[in-house]
């Protein structure tokens, strides 16, 4: 009879935590992409989600992939802008890419202050 391999306890916890922050960047989009859709606006949600983003930011991603995220950050920025164009849809692609925009900084300053934390106080 085969014997089955047990996993650690430890690993399983950060294996759930890896997930729970995936689904929270998931989330976050998604909703703050919606809510930017249809022009909703609260400071409480705002702040909500950039606390949302900024442990994202720090826990999740992996620093080393910094470039290449603040890459995709300035591209849906510049695009955010230049949606208005669009007769019809315009204003709802450009809020929608906004709020995309918006939820991403947060995550970028959490890879930016894990990126320095790792290159200056990592090795100690």
């Amino acid at each position: 009879m085969a014997t089955k391999k047990t996993q650690s306890k430890s690993a399983s916890s950060s294996n759930d935590m890896g997930a729970l922050w995936k689904w929270l960047y998931v989330a976050g989009i998604l909703v703050a992409s919606v809510a930017g859709t249809l022009g909703f606006q609260n400071a409480i949600l705002a702040m909500v989600f950039a606390a949302i983003g900024l442990l994202v930011g720090l826990f999740y991603f992996d620093s080393s992939e910094l470039m290449n995220f603040g890459l995709r950050f300035l591209i849906v920025t510049a695009a955010a802008g230049s949606l208005g164009v669009f007769p019809v849809v315009g204003g709802y692609l450009t809020g929608f890419f906004t709020a995309f925009a918006a939820f991403l900084g947060p995550v970028i300053l959490g890879m930016v202050v894990m990126f320095f934390w790792k290159k200056y106080f990592g090795s100690m």
